[in-house]
């Protein structure tokens, strides 16, 4: 009988904004280095596979880390597991708590993300050349599109035989990576591997992935790379200084339209220095038939509801006219919610004629902001003008055709995810975005007349 590797296991919290997340450390002796493991849900700590996957590459001598992305209640919104961006900056979290550990600081480093997770994955080593490896399994590397190319760490997709639709995503990612890379697909398997012998197939292809690229080389630099760039304190600090940028332009009658939920203190110091009204416009992904996490378009309401599709991936899947239709009612109808929750029963602030700011925190892809500006077009303002902290060149390049004007404050030429431009890039809930808008239309509020103490 083989004897069992010593592996110490510690219960650890890791610092991230605000918050601490819970986390199972394993470490062997002798590790060859240390696997982060990623899943958008934020399961990784109890997800019976990864903690298959982590017992079989710890007795490998490879250490461990499965740690909770997502809060319990963060995990609670389907919304927070498919933002790869947000997971992204969690997962950075997680690596640097690592090297700040005296004890572990030494070994490398390795990401194996699952589903919305691999993309996490993806873009956080894609900001960190120093990441060893990366390994997905049933992933969703397409989600990482925008920076596919700027991964370095030699990357392993591994797809279940039967899962369709998602062989066809990563075949699509595949080729755009420009790292040491490999595509596996295991016979039989479905999405979560969970039929008799394939998530073996996926720890033996995992197992041999990390060995081969843990191992120390000389010409492996351990300090972590990060692209320059300006960083934001927090999203206020990002409104005022892209508020400051604003007020040296002269708009007349201005509405101030937040994408909840990052949007709104972003848009809430605008609104504020401007004097002016701050609303919301609400966005909803449209997700495929038996894959929610994949987004075929986004719509928005208003008094005329603007949908936007992906007609390539619409084809690819063969996704029906009738379907499509519900999802868009279906959104809708959420949308519409979220609209009452946040408005509290107000009607939409009236942007005919009137010059409407569209603002979010970043803008990655730029879908669900297309979406919002073409909506808040019909509307027939005076002007639309697009004004965000931070943006992919190219992307803002496409948006000046959706907008009369575009405020971003850094375009840099390395872009990976909106998480790398903000110390604090905490997960707001409705608690705080409610808060800011009861905060923004009190301030305008006239004063009630007859205060003890006024003067004529």
């Amino acid at each position: 009988m083989e004897k069992r590797r010593h592996v110490r296991t510690e219960q650890i919290l890791i610092p991230s904004d605000s918050i601490y997340l819970q986390g199972a450390l394993g470490v062997p002796d002798d590790a060859l280095g240390i696997v982060v493991f990623a899943h958008g849900s934020g399961s990784s700590r109890f997800s019976p596979r990864n903690n298959y996957v982590a017992e079989a590459l710890q007795q490998a001598g490879i250490g461990t880390l499965l740690f909770d992305l997502l809060t319990e209640d963060e995990a609670q919104e389907r919304e927070n597991v498919f933002d790869v961006d947000f997971l992204a900056h969690r997962l950075a979290d997680a690596a640097r708590y690592l090297r700040h550990r005296a004890d572990v600081r030494h070994y490398g480093l390795a990401y194996f993300g699952a589903s919305t997770g691999a993309a996490a994955a993806l873009i956080a080593a894609a900001h960190d050349h120093s990441i060893r490896a990366v390994v997905s399994r049933g992933g969703r590397p397409d989600l990482a599109m925008h920076c596919l190319e700027q991964v370095r760490a030699p990357t392993l997709l591994i797809v279940g035989g039967e899962d369709t639709a998602v062989i066809a995503l990563n075949r699509r990612a595949y080729e755009r990576l420009r790292c040491e890379k490999e595509m596996s697909i295991v016979p039989g398997a479905t999405h979560l591997f969970e039929e008799p012998g394939t998530l073996d197939q996926v720890v033996k292809l995992a197992r041999q992935w990390f060995q081969r690229h843990l191992k120390r080389s000389e010409d492996q630099d351990d300090e972590p790379w990060f692209e320059s760039g300006t960083v934001f304190a927090d999203r206020a600090e990002a409104g005022r200084e892209l508020a400051e940028r604003l007020l040296r332009h002269k708009i007349a009658n201005p509405v101030v339209l937040a994408l909840p939920r990052g949007g709104v203190p972003v848009a809430y110091e605008i609104a504020r220095a401007l004097e002016a009204p701050l609303d919301v416009i609400v966005v909803r992904k449209l997700g495929a038939p038996s894959h929610a996490e994949l987004g075929v378009g986004a719509v928005v309401d208003g008094d005329h509801p603007e949908g936007i599709f992906n007609d390539e991936i619409i084809a690819e899947l063969g996704v029906s006219r009738e379907y499509l239709e519900r999802e868009v009612e279906a959104q809708l109808k959420e949308v519409r919610r979220r609209e009452g929750v946040y408005r509290g029963g107000r009607p939409r602030v009236e942007l005919k004629g009137r010059t409407a700011i569209v603002v979010d925190d970043g803008i990655a892809t730029g879908g669900s902001i297309r979406a919002a500006l073409r909506a808040v077009r019909r509307a027939a303002p005076a002007r639309v003008i697009l004004a965000v902290p931070v943006a992919p060149a190219e992307t803002i390049r496409e948006l000046r055709r959706e907008a009369d004007e575009v405020v971003c404050l850094s375009s840099p030429a390395s872009f990976y995810a909106i998480g790398q431009f903000y110390h604090d890039f905490h997960q707001l809930d409705d608690e705080e975005v409610l808060r800011l808008l009861e905060a923004a239309r009190a301030a305008r509020q006239p004063p009630a007349s007859g205060t003890k103490g006024a003067t004529a």
